[in-house]
């Protein structure tokens, strides 16, 4: 068990470490930014006021406009969901998105959070017009369900981060638990996230197949050769 947890995180755990010893709060400064948009635009929109302006500015509906649902999905993603506690929304942020800011860059942590973000949301029409007959469908009801929070993207980027860290296993694990939620809660969220991880491992392919597979993380070619007799 022990050769399995190093050989599966300790590159992940090495990469995440280091940065935050040698560089501290520095080396995540887009995760702290999210945190700290996230946080405004809850303790706006639970103001008599502000309401209306947080949605006007994130809130994604499958019955908006498509070029509306566009406009507002970069900032979708920081806009806390209404059913759901405040502090999970800002835990999954911090933890992954810092996680992965640090071991694959913070542009491409937004690229890959926003690719995953709006593959939920395009999802979310397409399941609505396949109707609840259909194994991919959704009922109508969905399309008045408040479609925010960055749920989506965490899914996505612990997927694409542990694909480039080769940490294949507990890739899978996050893809079993997500069918499984399914299972368990037949909702749009549950889909949207499987719609998301979908888009991540078209992403992951399109990468692969245009430039190649990306070049080991040092911290994996230093578990590796470790590894060696």
């Amino acid at each position: 068990m022990r050769e399995f947890a190093r050989r599966e995180w300790g590159p992940l755990y090495r990469t995440v470490r280091e940065a935050l010893v040698t560089r501290r709060w520095r080396a995540v400064p887009m995760t702290l930014g999210a945190v700290a948009l996230t946080s405004v635009f809850q303790i706006v929109q639970n103001q008599p006021w502000g309401f209306r302006p947080v949605q006007n500015l994130g809130s994604v509906h499958a019955t908006d406009p498509l070029w509306l649902a566009l406009l507002r999905t970069p900032l979708s993603l920081f806009v806390p969901a209404l059913d759901l506690p405040v502090w999970g929304a800002l835990a999954q942020i911090l933890l992954v998105f810092g996680i992965a800011e640090i071991c694959i860059g913070w542009w491409r942590t937004l690229l890959v959070g926003y690719v995953a973000t709006l593959a939920g949301t395009t999802y979310a029409r397409i399941g609505i017009a396949l109707g609840p007959d259909h194994p991919l469908g959704l009922p109508e009801s969905d399309k008045l369900v408040n479609d925010t929070g960055p749920s989506a993207a965490v899914v996505g980027l612990a997927v694409f981060v542990c694909w480039r860290y080769r940490a294949y296993v507990t890739g899978g694990v996050v893809i079993l638990l997500m069918v499984g939620e399914i299972l368990v809660k037949n909702n749009l969220a549950g889909k949207e996230h499987l719609a998301a991880i979908a888009a991540v491992l078209a992403l992951i392919a399109v990468r692969v197949a245009i430039w190649g597979p990306p070049p080991v993380p040092p911290a994996v070619a230093s578990a590796r050769r470790a590894s060696l007799p």
